[in-house]
């Protein structure tokens, strides 16, 4: 598949992380960063003596690190613990291109992935920041509601930051890139299936249905919220 697009104040990619399509690649803070705060979701993949491993695990961004969480029983954690190289994606999909040809169909998205080891947070006001960060990227306001961890909490949970200094950005945008012959000698509706991620009606448990409860201020919030819409 063909690739679009043009280059946004690009900076000198490292080599793992340079894109291959060199027009859909993005290095620049501002469309690392926007990608980035559009999503809650990503799969943090390391390789260890057992082999491969990928999951999808949820990420916010802090300033200038990428955070996470996991348990520290968990084969992940050790290995991140242990300085493990990572490399954590996310993105987002953004329609469906439908070209004349098998070849040129593609997919419009924003994606980021980032390179390099985990910080491990050990600071327990840090970790505790962290993961109100994490709570409120999900559910903006959310943390404001609800109970913080406790001290047994704190400690069953690592925290890992991942800095965005070996970051870069991939995008692609637009209509498909057909050959010139097929736009004549295939008269077949072609172009993009806009697809957007939209909140459903929220589903109360037992207890809050028995007890008759308004949505709180942050779900309302977030159920009423315009979709992400593609840069």
């Amino acid at each position: 598949m063909r690739h679009n697009g043009a280059v946004i104040d690009a900076t000198s990619p490292s080599a793992r992380s340079k894109v291959r399509f060199s027009g859909r690649g993005r290095y620049d803070r501002e469309t690392v960063d926007t990608i980035l705060d559009s999503v809650s979701i990503g799969v943090v993949a390391i390789a260890d003596q057992a082999g491969p491993l990928a999951l999808p695990q949820v990420i916010a961004r802090c300033g200038d690190e990428l955070v996470t969480h996991a348990s520290p029983a968990s084969r992940l954690s050790r290995a991140l613990k242990a300085g493990a190289q990572a490399c954590v994606t996310a993105w987002s999909l953004d329609g469906i291109v439908a070209a004349r040809s098998w070849f040129h169909h593609s997919m419009n998205y924003r994606a980021v992935v980032v390179q390099g080891s985990a910080r491990v947070v050990t600071d327990a006001d840090e970790k505790l920041e962290l993961l109100k960060t994490l709570t409120d990227h999900v559910l903006p306001g959310r943390s404001g509601e609800t109970r913080p961890p406790t001290a047994k909490e704190l400690a069953a949970t690592m925290v890992f930051a991942f800095s965005l200094d070996e970051a870069s950005a991939k995008v692609r945008s637009g209509a498909p890139i057909d050959d010139e012959d097929d736009l004549t000698k295939w008269p077949v509706w072609a172009g993009v299936i806009p697809l957007t991620t939209v909140p459903g009606e929220p589903v109360a448990d037992e207890v809050t249905a028995t007890a008759t409860r308004a949505l709180s201020p942050a779900i309302s919030a977030f159920v009423v919220r315009e979709p992400a819409r593609p840069q």
